[in-house]
């Protein structure tokens, strides 16, 4: 864990693989911090995310545009620009980018920010997944969101997972149609085809590497980190590490 100046931190990022727990992880980070500080929690999904731009997309005029606020017929013409999924690299990047230097120089001086998975999983997803670009491109895009909100003291709790498989199938189980989406993205994308990934098995094959590739960049990122260890076994554990850390935070 690095060292921080005796500045508070004021942004908290849960990672993870899908099913690790990362939403319920971070709901409870944020109790635990609300306990000393003003928190502000976003989950994964809700559309309007300060740093992030979740169903949204860019026309070509450079405005961005919220894709929920469009009838679904039309917002399906407008699926090629979406942000994540629709448009190519070197358009989307500094979009994204844009959108973190807005958030860290508009964060209030006395919140605490808890976010899940926007750090390391969505560029993952974009960079490794989709596009299939090499590691060393990964850790040069996410260095560079490390290095946008530095001023804001950033941790990160990386929730680590080798139960992948039956962790997607107990998920699964609770989430009618969800996993033949995920699998299809995995499998079909520029990484999965590169492997050969196929079906369940391929899916798993590309979360093992992905995992393997985050807590790498992660370990040379200049940010407070927890890595827990198979929290999925024993939550009363988990909750006690994270406590800790949390406490040292602030």
């Amino acid at each position: 864990m690095r060292q921080g100046d005796g500045m508070k931190c004021r942004l908290l990022i849960v990672e993870g693989l899908p099913c690790s727990g990362k939403s319920s992880v971070s709901a409870f980070a944020a109790a635990q911090l609300e306990k000393r500080s003003k928190v502000c929690f976003v989950d994964e999904g809700t559309g309007d995310h300060p740093a992030d731009w979740e169903f949204h997309a860019l026309r070509e005029d450079g405005e961005v545009f919220p894709l929920s606020s469009l009838p679904w017929e039309e917002a399906e013409k407008w699926m090629h620009r979406k942000i994540y999924d629709g448009l190519e690299w070197e358009e989307e990047m500094p979009v994204m980018l844009e959108k973190w230097r807005h958030f860290a120089s508009s964060a209030r001086q006395d919140t605490v920010y808890v976010f899940n998975c926007v750090l390391l999983q969505n560029p993952m997803c974009e960079t490794m997944m989709r596009f299939g670009f090499g590691e060393d491109v990964s850790r040069q895009y996410i260095q560079t969101i490390a290095d946008i909100i530095c001023p804001l003291q950033p941790a990160v709790i990386y929730l680590k997972n080798e139960d992948i498989a039956s962790s997607v199938e107990k998920a699964a189980a609770e989430r009618p149609g969800w996993l033949e989406g995920v699998v299809q993205y995995h499998v079909q994308g520029a990484y999965g085809k590169s492997v050969g990934a196929q079906g369940f098995e391929g899916y798993v094959a590309c979360l093992h590497e992905r995992q393997e590739r985050e807590l790498r960049i992660l370990s040379t990122l200049p940010v407070d980190q927890l890595v827990v260890e198979n929290p999925q076994r024993d939550w009363q554990r988990a909750h006690g590490e994270i406590a800790s850390f949390l406490q040292r935070l602030l």
